[in-house]
C-alpha cells in the first residue's frame, strides 16, 4: 500500500466509521436505532438498527467491544432480536475489536457470509465519465414501471428472483431524487443500480449494479456509477461507498476508490 493509499485510509475510515456506522440513522419510517450501553462501561458499546417490520433490515452496526464484553454483548443482541422473532446480521469490519470477534460470532451461532471489501471514493476525484457504451441508454427509476424493468435486470444479472429488491425499490419511489436506474438495450433491461442517500453524512451508498452476463465487460457499471455520482455530487455529497464484490472491486479501483478494509455479513437465524 503506498503512501497516498495509507494516507486515504487514514483520513477516511475514522470518518466512515463515525458517520455511517456509530452515528448511523433509521433508514425508513417504523425503523429505529438503538444504542446499547452496559454497567461498568461508559457511552454506547452497540448500535443497532432495528428494521419497521421482519422485512426490513435488522442488524448489529457498530461495536465498541473488548475481551471482557464481547461475549455478554454478542449474547444480549441474540436474545433481543429473538425476542422480536427476526433474524439478524452482525455487519462485521475486518478491523473491529477484539481481534477474534469472528471466532465469538461463529461460537454463539453466527454463519459468515462472503466478505466484501469496503471502498470509498471521493466524488470529486473521479475520472470523467464518457457516459453510457453505445446502444444503451440509462433510464431514472421513477415509477411501477421502472422498477418492473430494474428488478427484470437485476434477475438476468443474478439468475435469481428479486421479490425483496422489488419491495425496496418501490419504497424509494417516495425519495424526491431517482434513487436507481436502469441500463436499457433497446427496449430490454439489462443491468440496474441504485444508491441510498445519507443525509447528515458525506456519504451515499451504492448497492446493485449487477448487469445481463452477456453485456458484460462493455462499461456498463462504470456508467452506472457515475450516473448515481453525478446525482450525489448534485445534491451536496461528497464520498460514494461501495462494499465490493471480487467483480466489481477492480473496475471501482480503476475509477480511483481506495479499500478501506473488509466488511463480512455474520448473519443469525432464530
Amino acid at each position: 500500500m503506498d503512501k497516498d493509499t495509507v494516507d486515504t485510509v487514514a483520513a477516511l475510515l475514522p470518518l466512515y466509521d463515525r458517520e455511517m456506522r456509530e452515528g448511523v440513522r433509521a433508514d425508513g419510517p417504523g425503523a429505529r436505532v438503538e444504542r446499547v450501553e452496559y454497567p461498568g462501561r461508559s457511552g454506547t458499546v452497540v448500535v443497532r438498527h432495528v428494521g419497521a417490520d421482519a422485512d426490513g433490515w435488522n442488524g448489529v452496526v457498530w461495536s465498541d467491544l473488548d475481551e471482557d464484553t464481547a461475549d455478554a454483548a454478542i449474547a444480549e443482541q441474540v436474545a433481543y432480536f429473538a425476542s422480536l422473532g427476526r433474524e439478524f446480521e452482525w455487519k462485521l469490519y475486518g478491523h473491529d475489536l477484539p481481534a477474534d470477534l469472528p471466532r465469538r460470532l461463529r461460537a454463539a451461532g453466527f454463519v459468515a457470509e462472503p466478505m466484501e471489501a469496503l471502498m470509498v471514493a471521493a466524488i470529486a476525484d473521479l475520472p470523467a465519465g464518457s457516459g453510457p457504451p453505445e446502444g444503451i441508454r440509462l433510464l431514472p427509476v421513477t415509477d411501477a414501471a421502472g422498477v418492473d424493468l430494474a428488478v427484470a435486470a437485476q434477475e438476468r444479472a443474478f439468475g435469481e428472483s428479486r421479490e425483496q429488491h422489488r419491495k425496496l425499490l418501490l419504497d424509494q419511489l417516495d425519495s424526491d431524487v431517482p434513487l436507481a436506474v436502469v441500463a436499457m438495450a433497446g427496449d430490454v433491461p439489462v443491468s440496474a443500480a441504485r444508491m441510498e442517500l445519507h443525509p447528515g453524512t458525506s456519504f451515499v451508498s451504492l448497492w446493485g449494479g449487477g448487469t445481463a452476463p452477456e453485456w458484460r465487460g462493455r462499461g456498463i457499471y462504470r456508467a452506472l456509477v457515475h450516473h448515481r455520482a453525478r446525482l450525489a455530487a448534485e445534491h451536496g455529497y461528497r464520498h460514494l461507498h461501495v462494499d465490493a464484490s471480487a467483480m466489481s472491486r477492480p473496475i471501482l479501483e480503476r475509477l480511483g476508490f481506495v479499500a478501506l478494509g473488509t466488511t463480512t455479513p455474520y448473519v443469525f437465524l432464530p
